[in-house]
């Protein structure tokens, strides 16, 4: 059975019409990136539900085996290697138990969309990928490719939000540049950001992340 894992919830003030998964990086947990649902300032009207999994606890390998929040283990310091596909499964058969708890309450794909830093983003890409029926975009930021070339074509409009730190010393700007290169050569409708950083977010990117989300649910 399926894991179903423990999550921040924070509810529209209005009614519910719309769903942004949002997950966080290696070692970190929901609570990291609760302050950006603030700092996002969406309005109101648009009555988006955060949730902010925490992702399970587990020995990263690259770490000396410590045990701490992962959505897959990493066992080699060069990202683009030996990607831990059954973590990143059982990953995605956890998000796929929330995002179908969002659907059957009545949320439209289109208006579900799935986020991610780093790991996190890697998994949001893995998403966007699987649950194309179910899922109408995804944004990831710092993130990588787990496997280029085992990703899903995209079958019809498939938008990604896709950032990455000209600086970051632990997801090698290269990496992302590569992910978005396979992402256009899949179909998916990427929209490309760089930023003087380093493994972080800016707040310039978060004003491209809200403008980037109107436009997604406004439009849907």
């Amino acid at each position: 059975m399926t894991q179903r894992l423990p999550t921040i919830r924070r509810e529209p003030m209005g009614r519910h019409q719309a769903t942004i998964l949002w997950l966080h990086g290696l070692g970190a947990d929901g609570h990291d990136f609760e302050p950006i649902i603030d700092e996002l300032g969406l309005p109101k009207t648009l009555g988006v539900r955060f949730i902010l999994p925490h992702a399970p606890r587990r020995p990263v390998t690259m770490n000396g085996g410590w045990v701490m929040r992962a959505w897959y283990d990493i066992s080699h310091s060069d990202l683009g290697r030996k990607a831990d596909l059954s973590g990143i499964e059982e990953t995605l058969q956890a998000m796929d138990v929330l995002i179908n708890d969002e659907l059957d309450q009545g949320i439209l794909p289109r208006n579900l969309l799935i986020a991610g830093f780093s790991q996190g983003g890697v998994i949001a890409l893995e998403a966007i990928s699987r649950f194309q029926d179910k899922l109408g975009g995804a944004i990831a930021l710092s993130g990588y490719l787990a496997r280029g070339e085992g990703l899903a074509a995209a079958e019809g409009p498939k938008p990604v939000f896709l950032a990455h730190g000209t600086e970051d010393p632990i997801v090698p700007y290269a990496l992302g540049l590569q992910a978005r290169q396979d992402l256009v050569d899949k179909g998916y409708e990427v929209d490309w950001h760089s930023y003087t950083m380093p493994h972080s977010v800016c707040q310039e990117e978060i004003k491209d992340i809200r403008d980037w989300i109107l436009n997604q649910l406004q439009s849907a």
